[in-house]
């Protein structure tokens, strides 16, 4: 258990804690939520003894073990990979380490060693491992690294050789291991790509242990998380439930706060002007000083200020032919190495279409083909009928120019007069004002250049995005207003992401990627595992030998039917969640109308899209009656 009572601290004149206090069970999981600069890190590295409050205490039951997980940590180590995870079982790794080399000396020696002892000393040394059991230890690390992205091979690298990120799935990997009471984690899932957010996912949900978790991931906020702490403006507020509900809550308090608020505020002024009314009449004296008295006594209430909310919505553009995109077998290589091949797949107008891989699969080498950055080394591109494409690129040191301003950088992506001056108004909505729109970009935080990329992708008024981890440097709030634009977007959308909850809402489809071709699923990432747990190896649609016996093809045509089956119940399920979101969209629109002003441009956007969204209606319910008959033969 942890307890903490009274906890205050500032760093000079701000103030982070103001007196708070809370009790945390072992088995509870929390989800740690604030806006930047709230104090999660702090609040966690409190817990952990690495920061002191200036008055107020942490208390944790003896016996209770907490480890705790930073967001960025250095690991120095010359040993292997596997030797510095055993290593989290009190040095396990170094005696094995040991022991192999011993081994290697005494068979480079013809069985001799040294001394005549060599032999017996390993005997010995391989009878203490055994006790410790050695060989399972192995077995859980190998699993536990493994899950978090770790091949085979890769468990003998040095540990030194590996990237940053290898680095700090190595540190959780050892922090799993430990098997503590109590986790603290922030930001675990940086460094992770989706099949190990996958994999940590699904050890929380197991995990006997607590948790607090600090995260940008709302899917990891919202399943795996069942209380939530907010910090904001040096108080702690609990919500029992998780990251909606706490969302639900919070507005619903605000709103009862800004009611009492104003209602004081009358109260005050009523008093106040009573007061000043009689305060010079002799007869009413100790009445007017009873009420002066009874005001200073009044606990006044304070509305925190809110941060500026990033908004914005795409603009409509111009409709593209039907098929948007075709792929086919498109190869890459990158020095000498084959990256992927034979990867072939078309995308449909108006889809929303997600590119997963594990990390160096070549996601973003793909999407910088497909945007002509980069060449093919074999295969053909083919775009539809008068589409414009836009591409956001990961990596936005290399892709803006550092020594542009801010202005500078949006403005040279406008085609003509009108929209140049519509670039303060976009940089607004981003929250680029004054003179912070003369800021050279190098001087900008990741989540500012991630604002001015999105303002060159808005300013092309593309019908075709390429969109490669749109959400990176992002807070969950500024992850849900670009998740809703994308959502109402008119026209067709290629992205990565590795944030679940932002691919889940927003993929129609999902194309997976591999270094052998590429497969096709439609419906949402969630439909998408469930496909990769249940449906077998892919079939082949073509029998190749001529003389293959008639049960192997009948046995071929079974599966053929049973797979078309399966994608058939799967797009239904898509269809029927497009026409869902369609017809909520619908009624969402209709409501506009009651305060829009008749032939006001506003009125004329939200009857095209009334229109467009009628067409789709009609486009998906026919497609849905399609797939349900195809079922029912």
């Amino acid at each position: 258990m942890i307890q903490a009572r009274d906890l205050t601290l500032s760093f000079g004149s701000q103030a982070v804690f103001s007196s708070i206090s809370f009790i945390i069970n072992g088995h509870e999981k929390i989800g740690l939520a604030g806006r930047n600069g709230a104090g999660k890190t702090t609040l966690l590295k409190m817990i952990a003894g690495l920061q002191f409050p200036d008055s107020g205490t942490i208390s944790i039951r003896p016996g209770f073990t907490v480890a705790y997980l930073p967001q960025e940590v250095i690991l120095t180590s010359q040993k292997n990979v596997l030797i510095e995870a055993l290593n989290t079982f009190n040095g396990l790794g170094d005696r094995l380490d040991e022991v192999q080399k011993k081994e290697a000396q005494l068979g480079g020696n013809g069985g001799h060693g040294g001394n005549g002892g060599d032999g017996g000393d390993v005997v010995a040394l391989r009878q203490h491992l055994y006790d410790e059991d050695c060989d399972g230890r192995i077995q859980e690390a190998s699993v536990v690294l493994r899950g978090l992205g770790f091949s085979q091979a890769d468990l003998l690298v040095s540990v030194d050789t590996l990237s940053t990120g290898w680095k700090m799935r190595l540190v959780l990997a050892k922090l799993l291991l430990q098997k503590a009471d109590f986790y603290l984690f922030d930001e675990p899932t940086n460094h992770l790509d989706l099949t190990a957010q996958d994999w940590f996912f699904e050890f929380l949900l197991r995990a006997k242990s607590g948790y607090l978790l600090v995260s940008h991931n709302r899917y990891f906020l919202d399943h795996a998380c069942s209380t939530i702490y907010e910090l904001s403006f040096g108080a702690l507020t609990i919500y029992k439930g998780n990251y909606t509900f706490y969302l639900e809550q919070k507005a619903q308090r605000q709103e009862l706060l800004e009611r009492q608020y104003f209602e004081q505020q009358k109260f005050i002024q009523k008093q106040t002007a009573i007061i000043e009314r009689f305060r010079a009449s002799a007869s009413k004296a100790s009445t007017v000083q009873s009420m002066i008295k009874s005001l200073e006594k009044l606990d006044p209430i304070k509305l925190d200020p809110l941060p500026k909310p990033v908004r914005f919505h795409f603009p409509p553009v111009i409709a593209s032919g039907k098929q948007v995109l075709s792929l086919e077998n498109i190869s890459c290589e990158f020095e000498g190495r084959e990256i992927f091949k034979n990867v072939s797949f078309s995308l449909a107008r108006g889809h929303k279409v997600a590119l997963i891989a594990p990390n160096g699969t070549g996601k973003s080498t793909l999407l910088k083909i497909i945007a002509g950055v980069l060449p093919p080394k074999t295969g053909t591109i083919t775009l539809g009928h008068q589409v414009s494409v836009a591409f956001f690129e990961q990596d936005q040191n290399r892709s803006l120019d550092q020594e542009k301003t801010v202005y500078d950088t949006a403005v040279e992506v406008c085609k003509t007069s009108e929209d140049r001056q519509r670039v303060r108004i976009f940089l607004g909505a981003f929250l680029f004002s004054g003179d912070d729109i003369k800021k050279k970009v190098g001087v900008l935080s990741g989540g500012e250049k991630n604002r001015v990329a999105m303002v060159r992708v808005l300013l092309q008024k593309a019908n075709f995005l390429l969109l490669d981890e749109p959400t990176n440097h992002l807070d969950v709030q500024a992850k849900e207003v670009l998740l809703q634009a994308l959502k109402q977007y008119q026209g067709t959308v290629l992205f990565v992401s590795h944030d679940r909850d932002f691919l889940n809402k927003l993929a129609t489809d999902i194309v997976e990627l591999s270094p052998t071709g590429s497969w096709n699923y439609p419906g949402t990432y969630d439909e998408f595992l469930y496909a990769k747990k249940h449906e077998q190896t892919p079939v082949q649609k073509t029998v190749a030998a001529t003389n293959t016996s008639v049960s192997a093809v009948s046995s071929v045509e079974d599966a053929i039917e049973g797979e078309q089956a399966f994608r058939a119940r799967k797009r239904m399920k898509a269809l029927e969640s497009a026409i869902a979101r369609l017809e909520n969209e619908r009624k969402d629109l209709l409501h506009r109308f009651e305060t829009i002003i008749f032939n006001s441009p506003e009125y004329y956007e939200a009857s095209q899209r009334l229109k467009k969204i009628d067409k789709q209606l009609a486009e998906q319910t026919i497609e849905w009656e399609q797939v349900a008959a195809q079922l029912l033969r």
